[in-house]
């Protein structure tokens, strides 16, 4: 989605179907290290992108087959919508206020501190 690539474009680059590209992405198939390879040279990124923070994240206390909370809303849909959209606001000041705004409508407070942790 970040590349604006769809499942279906993805799986024909790789000469699959777009739900084994689903399965592959919700991590109800295995992926091979080969098939990883060329995922990774499709998108045009390194192979160990898909690996970035896989040490910091065992030590945080997150299992392999467990997402952090952050990661997990990146990766849904209004997550995403959302991070895109923020990324497109230059101006730092209605970026704070949009933060401000977010906040505000949690049903619980978030302290700047914790973002840190």
């Amino acid at each position: 989605m970040l590349i604006g690539m769809s499942q279906e474009r993805l799986g024909e680059l790789l000469g699959l179907t777009f739900q084994q590209v689903q399965k592959y992405e919700k991590g109800v198939n295995r992926i091979g290290a080969g098939r990883l390879y060329d995922v990774a040279r499709i998108l045009g990124v390194p192979i160990d992108y898909f690996y970035e923070n896989v040490h910091r994240q065992s030590q945080r206390g997150f299992s392999e087959s467990e997402m952090p909370p952050v990661m997990e809303f990146v990766s849904s849909g209004e997550g995403l919508q959302l991070t895109l959209a923020f990324m497109r606001i230059k101006d730092p000041r209605i970026r704070k206020r949009v933060v401000d705004l977010v906040k505000s409508l949690s049903e619980d407070k978030i302290d700047d501190k914790d973002i840190d942790d």
